[in-house]
C-alpha cells in the first residue's frame, strides 16, 4: 500500500464489525476498498472475520490479479490474517493465548 495507507483500502475500522490493516499492490485495493469491504462482509452480511477476510483476499482480489494481505481484529476478540502471496510477516496473541507468529504461507489451522 505504500508508505501511508489510504482509509478503506490499506486501513479501515468499524466498531461495529472489525478493524483491518493491509499491505499489498496498492491499486487493487483501492479499487476494491479492501480493508473496508472486510469490515462490510462482517457487519452486513455476519461472516465470521476470518471468513470475510479470506473472501476479499482469496476471491475478490484474486479476481483481479491483485495481490497482499491483511490482518483483522474484531470487537469480540476475533483475530484473523489472510494473504495470496508467498508470505507476509505475522503475529497474534489473545491474553493468556497462545502467540502465533509466521512469515511464509501454512495451511489453514483446519487443514492441519
Amino acid at each position: 500500500m505504500g508508505d501511508t495507507p489510504i482509509v478503506g483500502a490499506g486501513t479501515y475500522a468499524s466498531n461495529q464489525s472489525c478493524a483491518v490493516s493491509a499491505t499489498g499492490t496498492g491499486e487493487f485495493f483501492i479499487r476494491l476498498t479492501v480493508a473496508r469491504e472486510v469490515c462490510v462482509l462482517v457487519q452486513y452480511k455476519g461472516l465470521k472475520l476470518q471468513q470475510a477476510a479470506d473472501q476479499v483476499i482469496h476471491q475478490e482480489l484474486k479476481a483481479l490479479d491483485g495481490d497482499g494481505g491483511l490482518i483483522a481484529i474484531a470487537p469480540d476478540g476475533q483475530m484473523a490474517w489472510s494473504f495470496n502471496t508467498p508470505g507476509m510477516y505475522r503475529a497474534r496473541q489473545a491474553e493468556g493465548g497462545k502467540l502465533e507468529i509466521g512469515i511464509f504461507a501454512e495451511p489453514p489451522s483446519d487443514m492441519k
